[in-house]
C-alpha cells in the first residue's frame, strides 16, 4: 500500500489579524507561534530523550513566527520539503534529522544546502524529533508494537532519562502463537508497500509468540533482543554481518529475524505523531492544520528476486 494521507484539522478560514493563542472575533482558536507549538512537541516527545550522538530540535525557523498548517514526514529531502512548502506548511517534522553530520558549509551548491535555502526562503521552519520519538510512550517502536497487536509490552532498553517505560526498541507478546510465516505476513500487511519488501531469516513453520520490535536501524541491540528470550525480532537495515552472527549465536534458531524498510518501519508512526500533537494543541486552545506527508522516501525503486 501506499502512504496515505492524514488529517488532523481544527478550524479554518480564521482570522489572520488576530493574535496567536487567542480567539478571534466569533470565538475561534488561533494559531500558535512556533514557540509555543516547540512546547507541545516537548511534551510528547522531550529532547532529554535522544541518544548521546543523535541531533534533534529546530533546525530553521523563528520562533516567534505564527503556524498554522504542520507537515510530518520521515526524511528531510527536498522532495519532501517541496511538499510541505506547496502545501503552506509553516513547519515541518521529520523524524531524521537533515543535520546529523557536521557540514562546512551551507551553499545552495549542496542538496543539505539547497535545503536550508528552500526552508528558510519559504520561511518554512524544520524540526527534527528522532530517538526521542524512538524512545517516548507512544513513539516509533511502541506504534509497530501496537500494529502488530503486541500485548504486555516493555522497552529492549530502558531509557536513561525517562520513565521505565520509555527507551529504544520495545518487546512484546502476541494474543495466540503463530507461524513464523503467518506473522511474516502481518508484517507485511501492516507496513506501507516499498521496493524493498520484507526479507525473513528462519523456519518459516516455527511457532512465535514473544515478538521485538526497533523501528529503524535496529542491529545494535541484538544483545538486548536476546535477553528478552524473542522468538522473532523485527527491525530495519540488517547487515550481513550482524545478521549472519546472531543466526550463529542462536539458540534453537531463535530469535528469528524480521527485517523491512527503515522508512517503511518508521512512517508508521507519523499518522499516530500527527494525532497526538493535533490533540495536545487542542487542549491548549490552538488551531492547527496537521497532515502527513505522502511521498515516499524510500530510496529504493524495485527489486529482482528469484523466479
Amino acid at each position: 500500500m501506499e502512504p496515505v494521507d492524514t488529517d488532523v484539522t481544527g478550524h479554518k478560514n480564521q482570522d489572520a489579524d488576530a493574535p496567536s493563542g487567542e480567539e478571534d472575533a466569533g470565538g475561534r482558536p488561533q494559531a500558535p507561534t512556533l514557540g509555543e507549538l516547540l512546547l507541545a512537541v516537548e511534551e510528547l516527545w522531550p529532547e532529554s530523550l535522544a541518544e548521546e550522538w543523535d541531533e534533534v530540535g529546530l533546525v530553521a525557523g523563528h520562533p516567534s513566527a505564527p503556524v498554522a498548517r504542520v507537515m510530518f514526514a520521515v526524511d528531510p529531502t527536498l522532495e519532501v520539503i517541496e511538499e510541505a512548502v506547496e502545501w503552506g506548511a509553516e513547519l515541518l517534522i521529520t523524524h531524521h534529522p537533515l543535520l546529523l553530520k557536521g557540514v562546512t558549509t551551507v551553499a545552495a551548491t549542496t542538496p543539505k544546502g539547497r535545503a536550508v535555502h528552500r526552508l528558510i526562503e519559504s520561511g518554512t521552519a524544520l524540526l527534527t524529533v528522532h530517538t526521542n520519538g524512538d524512545s517516548a510512550v507512544g513513539g516509533v517502536s511502541d506504534v509497530l508494537a501496537d500494529a502488530l497487536g503486541l500485548q504486555d509490552v516493555a522497552p529492549l532498553t530502558v531509557a536513561a532519562n525517562g520513565l521505565p517505560e520509555e527507551g529504544i526498541g520495545r518487546v512484546g507478546d502476541l494474543a495466540d502463537a503463530m507461524t513464523l510465516g503467518d506473522f511474516a505476513a502481518r508484517v507485511f500487511g501492516i507496513l506501507p508497500s516499498v521496493a524493498g519488501g520484507v526479507r525473513v531469516s528462519g523456519d518459516k513453520d516455527g511457532l512465535v509468540r514473544r515478538i521485538a520490535v526497533c523501528g529503524g536501524a535496529g542491529d545494535s541491540l541484538f544483545n538486548e533482543v536476546r535477553a528478552s528470550n524473542a522468538d522473532v525480532y523485527v527491525t530495519a537495515d540488517l547487515r550481513h554481518h550482524p545478521a549472519s552472527e546472531a543466526r550463529e549465536a542462536s539458540l534453537n534458531g531463535r530469535p528469528y529475524l524480521v527485517d523491512v524498510s527503515h522508512f517503511a518501519s518508521e512512517w508508521l508512526w507519523l499518522p499516530a505523531a500527527a494525532a497526538a500533537l493535533g490533540n495536545v494543541l487542542a487542549d491548549q486552545g490552538h488551531d492547527v492544520e496537521i497532515q502527513v506527508s505522502t511521498t515516499n522516501s524510500d530510496p529504493w525503486d524495485f527489486i529482482l528476486t528469484p523466479g
